[in-house]
């Protein structure tokens, strides 16, 4: 599919470029402040019991999202909004933080359910933005190399092959800085939430596939653009399309 030319006088302009941005970044928001709080237990068949973090229900989304972003518009646009995400992240870590140490009024009993809820201790942030930032990269990264390298064929396995290395370096990297020698987690736990939680994201990929090419073929036709990363630099530290 060819690429349209850009608009005269300026770049390429897109109809819903700005839209998945948005999904994007509304979807990491809700990971790490509505997932984190909760763990919670299905009882799977032929499995028995199986606990997880709520927050396993939306990383997979968002490295959907990163999948769309780069097999449609490219590794330097999914960069920027890669960036949006990130800053969107640190600024509502702060500002939970401002909130969860006002002085709470007279009479307002919900303090400590406050603090429960949105009172994440500056080392798992910090163990979240770092995973976040090298496990969306190199998920991008992949997978703009894996279509250069089979000439824009088999997306599923692009999509499932970028995001079991992204999800990969996240969890690796993730649970390690936040839990190890914490008190939280016993270390030797460390390995199998490691596992489980890379299995889990994994599988909801996998089943998120048929959706994924879906969206993508919709978006190839609708921005007439099937972007193919060959002069790309793939520097991480760059805010240009």
């Amino acid at each position: 599919m060819a690429s349209k030319p850009p608009a005269a006088g300026g770049a390429r302009q897109y109809r819903y470029y700005e839209l998945v941005m948005a999904g994007f970044v509304a979807v990491y928001l809700c990971s790490n402040l509505i997932g984190p709080a909760k763990a919670a237990t299905l009882d799977l068949p032929g499995i028995g019991p199986f606990t997880f973090g709520a927050g396993v229900l939306f990383f997979p989304i968002s490295y959907v999202f990163g999948d769309i972003l780069t097999e449609v518009y490219g590794y330097a646009r999914a960069r920027r909004v890669i960036w949006a995400g990130f800053g969107a992240m640190l600024f509502a870590s702060v500002m939970a933080w401002v909130v969860v140490h006002l002085p709470p009024a007279a009479g307002w009993q919900h303090q400590a359910a406050y603090e429960v809820a949105f009172g994440n201790t500056w080392r798992i942030v910090g163990a979240s933005l770092t995973a976040y930032f090298c496990g969306e990269f190199v998920n991008s990264y992949v997978l703009a190399k894996m279509k250069l390298a089979t000439a824009g064929r088999h997306l599923w396995m692009r999509t499932i092959g970028s995001t079991v290395v992204g999800e990969g370096v996240d969890s690796l990297i993730f649970y390690p800085l936040a839990f190890w020698n914490s008190g939280i987690i016993p270390n030797e736990l460390v390995p199998t939430l490691m596992l489980s939680q890379w299995i889990a994201k994994t599988t909801v990929e996998v089943v998120f596939t048929p959706l994924t090419y879906r969206i993508v073929g919709f978006l190839k036709r609708a921005e007439g653009e099937d972007y193919y990363d060959r002069g790309t630099d793939f520097t991480p530290f760059k805010l240009s399309a």
